[in-house]
């Protein structure tokens, strides 16, 4: 039986910014966190080792580890007593991407730490992912397609590194306005594809769908409602929308770390198709982990637009 939906949270934005939790339900993710803001770094490291080469969800916690913002320090006394190790070497260089992302760090610092990481495990995709966070926001594109191919050299199917690929894609040509063959919705159909029948990336498609309706309403070729825009509700989106909802129907991913962003996407997606039963259904299964995106797309307080979302689905308004 499905969980009950979480009860209702403030609608401010200060509030809001409390709803979202990066380590959505990765109970042992969010007990090392803590651990780490007050400098006992140990946890996180047991939590690593056991991660061992479950590459995506090593990169999910990586990547959320590195966002306490007192990850570096602790990480530098971890690297201290353990001058080797690959697990604190990468997570400092993801705690110096993200202070690079926010003008608190060099770009070349984190870079160069990356490249540390990357040497002491060559067959980790994670100091690479790490370069791919950093490039797609900092980068030229040559790069960023040449990091996104590092990655995929150490593991093809990669669910953040494709996610990110498809948002930077997604920024080319703002101004051209809708076109059902940008080169973003290729990159996806191809990734989904190619991919293993059981891989999430079979939901591709509709984070492409959604990261190109952020950059068009951005750009004023859409309407910034988003529930109001025809981006949506066309013979392709239709597509898209039925064959990702079908794939979860047959493969739900109750183990993937990063299956609540897929959620969250087809959830909204649902919504702004005005398929409510297959929305309800959807937020049902992401329960309180609500993600930023898409709700915020493209410049809505988020968490307000979640849950007016999952209220109408679920008729508890």
């Amino acid at each position: 039986m499905p969980p009950p939906p979480p009860p209702p949270l403030g609608r401010g934005r200060k509030r809001a910014a409390h709803a979202f939790d990066a380590a959505l339900d990765d109970a042992e993710l969010a007990a090392a966190r803590a651990a780490l803001a007050q400098g006992r770094w140990q946890t996180a490291r047991s939590l690593l080792a056991r991660t061992g080469d479950d590459w995506d969800r090593r990169g999910h916690r990586v990547t959320v580890l590195a966002q306490e913002p007192h990850c570096a320090p602790w990480t530098r006394d971890w690297l201290l007593a353990e001058p080797d190790s690959a697990d604190a070497a990468v997570l400092l260089a993801h705690a110096q991407v993200r202070r690079a992302l926010r003008g608190k760090e060099k770009a070349v610092r984190a870079r160069e730490s990356c490249h540390t990481a990357a040497a002491l495990a060559p067959a980790d995709p994670t100091p690479w992912l790490g370069l791919l966070m950093l490039e797609s926001t900092l980068g030229a594109e040559e790069e960023v397609r040449r990091l996104f191919a590092e990655v995929r050299a150490r593991y093809a199917d990669h669910h953040h590194a494709h996610h990110l690929m498809v948002a930077r894609l997604a920024e080319r040509h703002p101004g051209t306005g809708p076109d059902p063959l940008h080169e973003v919705y290729d990159f996806a159909n191809h990734a989904a594809e190619r991919a293993p029948a059981d891989s999430p990336l079979a939901v591709l498609p509709v984070i492409a769908h959604a990261e190109r309706y952020r950059v068009l309403a951005a750009a004023g070729h859409e309407a910034r409602d988003a529930a109001a825009s025809g981006h949506w509700t066309g013979r392709r989106a239709r597509q898209v929308m039925r064959a990702a909802f079908d794939w979860w129907l047959e493969w739900e991913q109750e183990g993937h770390p990063r299956r609540l962003v897929d959620l969250n996407f087809l959830a909204h997606a649902k919504v702004c198709e005005g398929r409510g039963a297959e929305a309800a259904a959807l937020f049902h299964r992401i329960g309180r982990h609500a993600t930023p995106s898409p709700w915020s797309y493209p410049d809505r307080d988020p968490y307000p637009a979640f849950s007016a979302a999952r209220d109408t689905a679920l008729g508890t308004t």
